[in-house]
């Protein structure tokens, strides 16, 4: 506190040169009153509050650019992982189109001698695409004897019988197919249902 009574000295008067006006409090003869402690701790009270606020504003903000990296980070991840979504539905067709040729063939012709290169052809490029299917993370959806799911199954009709619990494959009409843990492809399928 600064004394009524006592003189400024040149030192005093240097100190508070950088002080503003309103924060000195000096009554009609240029004196302080005592009123300077308590502006310059209201004002160090403010520029701490102000401190705090920019602090916390600060770790908000390095949280949201953290939280940005991580989703860019899964993102990029993603599109690495599933950029042959799109080319792996459209060659689905032709893997359905072997599947569909060798199932066609009667057993008797797997051994004629005029067909039987055609058939291990056929064949060997069905081991190839599912080789490469494997490679590019593509698996076939298990589908007969299974209860259905429909996060991989879509039911197309129901069959009743007896030999198996209703809401089991028993048929499966079209393959799917996962791409890592997508699904790329749900499998077409007929269900089991009680008899009427």
């Amino acid at each position: 506190m600064i004394d009524k009574d006592k003189p400024h000295d040149e030192a005093d008067e240097k100190e508070l040169a950088g002080v503003p006006e309103e924060l000195l409090d000096r009554n009609e003869d240029g004196e302080g009153e005592g009123g300077l402690d308590t502006g310059l701790e209201d004002a160090i009270a403010s520029l701490r509050g102000d401190l705090d606020a920019a602090q916390q504003d600060m770790l908000y903000a390095k949280a949201e650019v953290q939280n940005v990296r991580r989703r860019m980070e899964k993102d990029i991840a993603d599109a690495r992982a599933y950029a042959a979504t799109g080319f792996a539905r459209d060659i689905l067709s032709v893997a359905d189109n072997l599947g569909r040729a060798i199932e066609a063939i009667p057993a008797e012709l797997h051994e004629d001698p005029r067909l039987k290169a055609l058939v291990t052809g056929i064949e060997a490029t069905q081991r190839e695409l599912d080789k490469v299917f494997g490679q590019h993370g593509i698996s076939r959806i298990a589908a007969k004897g299974l209860p259905l799911d429909p996060n991989q199954h879509q039911a197309m009709l129901e069959v009743p019988t007896d030999e198996v619990e209703p809401g089991t494959v028993v048929q499966e009409m079209q393959a799917g197919y996962m791409i890592k843990e997508r699904l790329l492809r749900p499998a077409m399928v007929a269900v089991a249902r009680k008899p009427d």
